[in-house]
């Protein structure tokens, strides 16, 4: 059993895109579902849909690489952790590289990248930030 499923997703992603793997897969929940959505209307991967084999329902995600087959997500890392929570007020929010990365963000609305949040005036638990 896995104490913190987000950075076990967060752990699969890296090690698939360090091995140049085509896709990944990962174990379904809800707010995976919508980090993998972020992820792909950010263009951070290609494609991600839900594989049902059996009883167990599995995140296929399909990454993405530049054309010299370098992975287009250079960096991801977890901020809030079971064990220290992070929480931000709505103005608040850092950017990542000033701009160039993103926060993914669970808030009251949903879950969102940061400059979401900053936009709608909500803070929440900053889950993750990649560039």
């Amino acid at each position: 059993m896995v104490s913190d499923p987000i950075a076990d997703m967060l752990t699969r992603l890296r090690n698939a895109m360090q091995a140049r793997h085509p896709k990944v897969d990962v174990p379904s929940s809800k707010l995976k579902m919508e980090i993998a959505r972020i992820l792909k209307e950010e263009g951070y991967v290609l494609n991600y849909k839900l594989v049902e084999e059996g009883p167990a329902r599995t995140i296929r995600i399909y990454l993405k690489y530049t054309p010299a087959n370098q992975p287009v997500i250079t960096h991801m890392e977890r901020v809030s952790k079971p064990g220290c929570r992070t929480y931000s007020g709505g103005k608040e929010i850092p950017k990542v590289l000033g701009g160039l990365g993103i926060n993914i963000v669970t808030t009251s609305k949903g879950v969102m990248t940061g400059s979401e949040a900053r936009k709608q005036g909500v803070g929440g638990e900053i889950l993750c930030r990649l560039w």
